[in-house]
Order: C-alpha cells, then structure tokens, then sequence
C-alpha cells in the first residue's frame, strides 16, 4: 500500500488553477523528489496532504485513507522555515512536540534521545536553541519532524542555506529514514540533491507532472550520451557546427550545450569544431538538471540564454 497517493487532483485558487490534475505516490521506503520552479504548485501540494486545504477534485490518501481523516501523528513536517523555541534547549523542544504528538513517559524520553543521535545533537542536548549555529539548528527543526515516528515525512527545501558538509550531513539523515522503511516527500532547488537522494521523482509546472521516474529514466529523456560544453566568442559558429552534424544544442549562461549521440574524445571535438574559436571545452555525463531544464525551460531555450545549474 502506497503511504502517498495523489490522483486527478485539481485545485484552484479563483479563476488561476494551481494543480490541474495532479497524480503520484510515494511507498514505504521511498523518497519521492518534487521538483519545480516556484509558483508550480509545490506548497498546495503539501498543504493538501497536511489537510490544511480541501482540494476541488480528485483523491489525496495518506496511509490507505483520505488525508480529511488521518491521524495527525502519521506525517512529519520539515517546513523550510526554521520553527523552534530558542530559549527552551534541544531536549525541551523534541520534548514538547513529543509531548503534541501523545508520547509521554518513557517512551518520550527514548524519541528525544534517539532523535537527538539522529542528527548529531546529543552532547548539545542542554544547549539553548539561541547558542546552537544555523546549521544545528536546521538538524533540530528536523529532528522534531521525526520525533513522533511518522509514516510520512515532508521534506521542504531540507539543505536551504547549509554548507557543503552540512548538506551531505542531511543526505545522510535522509538515507537512513529511508532505511528504516519511512516515506519521504522531498522538495528541493538543488537537483544534485535529488538526483543523489530520490528513488523517483516528478517534475512540476504549472500544476502539471512533465516528467515522473527514476533518475536513470529521466535522463533518459536526453538523447544524448554525453554533453559537451563548449565556451566561445561566437556561439552562433557553434550552432551552425552542431546542426550540420546532427547535434542538438542548447546556449546556457555561459556555455553552448552539445547532446552528443556517442562519446568522443576532446580532440575529436575540437576537430569536429574546426575555426570556431574556443575558450574552453569539457565533457560530462547526462545529468537530472539536463532534463530539468530541458522540459521546464522548453525547446526555444536554443536560441535563448538559460540559467543552468547543478545545485
């Protein structure tokens, strides 16, 4: 049994309409990536699961029944904003969300110890959330999410603000709620992060999946093994090159992006782009974001410049 299931959802918000028929799930287990510009229709989607809003059609289940008549307690939230009590310490504050969620007793105590070893935070466990860094307290904030054992967890914009080390410290939460067989609905900007956490994802715009599955079945919508990108004073040469070759090209901020059908190496790339001046050239495999930007930005983004970037 799915622990998430969407179907046909519609929503709207007066004459705009936010979700147009809106479907997916997410299994025990899985973290299902959410993916989308802003104003696609992300935070409808999670406030319909919370129940914080009644959709106009179609089904919203969590846990095998409507999300009208679930159990408060079956879904952890991990908003983006940081919500805690900054002058009652780490303890205190997994304690009272426990506390709202019905633990007491001693198995309160043991979720407020487990969660704080979950995220790092046990010898800061007396620390006043105001002493904490933003880092830990963003592992807190998600912590409390946790500390109730939900079926569901929300993750929204999990990484916001954090450092590298910080990040990778997150994925690594998030691997091992999906090891322990939890379910999580995952929203991000950085699409290194969903292509490194989610079992499945969806691509998101404008109410409308363009795109749902693995990362391996995504970048498959890319024909392409490979991309080259190239950096030169005259991106028009470029294009005229790729076309009479056969090779898709896409202009980026900086770079004119070749799908090249097969691998090649850089000097049979060079070769192939004869007096174009070049100022820099480098391969890469196919990537989430290639496919991302593809669906999202449209075919016109040939001729346009696109904000391409891999978190």
């Amino acid at each position: 049994m799915s622990v998430l299931r969407l179907a046909a959802v519609k929503k709207r918000f007066g004459s705009r309409e936010v979700l147009r028929g809106l479907t997916f799930r997410v299994e025990p287990g899985e973290v299902y990536g959410l993916l989308g510009p802003n104003g696609a229709g992300k935070s409808t989607t999670f406030n319909l699961v919370c129940n914080l809003l009644v959709p106009d059609s179609g089904q919203v289940e969590v846990a095998g029944i409507p999300a009208a008549q679930c159990p408060a307690g079956t879904i952890g939230v991990v908003a983006q904003q940081v919500a805690l009590y900054k002058n009652l310490s780490c303890a205190e504050n997994l304690s009272f969300f426990g506390a709202a969620h019905g633990l007491a007793g001693a198995e309160l105590r043991d979720r407020v110890r487990a969660c704080l070893g979950k995220v790092g935070l046990t010898e800061r466990r007396q620390s006043l959330v105001r002493e904490l860094s933003d880092g830990m307290q963003r592992r807190l904030h998600v912590a409390v999410g946790l500390v109730h054992r939900p079926q569901l967890v929300i993750l929204d914009e999990p990484s916001t603000g954090l450092d590298v080390e910080a990040r990778h410290r997150q994925w690594a939460l998030v691997r091992s709620l999906q090891d322990e067989g939890t379910a999580v609905l995952l929203a991000t900007h950085l699409l290194d992060e969903a292509e490194a956490l989610c079992s499945r994802t969806g691509i998101l715009q404008s109410g409308l999946l363009l795109a749902e599955g693995t990362p391996e079945q995504l970048r498959a919508r890319i024909p392409a093994v490979e991309i080259a990108l190239v950096q030169s004073s005259d991106p028009v040469a470029i294009r005229t090159v790729a076309r009479r070759h056969g090779i898709e090209a896409r202009e980026l901020e900086h770079h004119i992006a070749l799908w090249l059908p097969r691998r090649m190496e850089l000097r049979e790339l060079v070769d192939l782009l004869g007096d174009v001046p070049i100022s820099s050239l480098a391969r890469r495999p196919v990537s989430l974001t290639d496919t991302y930007v593809e669906l999202t930005a449209g075919p016109w983004c040939t001729e346009s410049k696109v904000r391409y970037t891999n978190g």
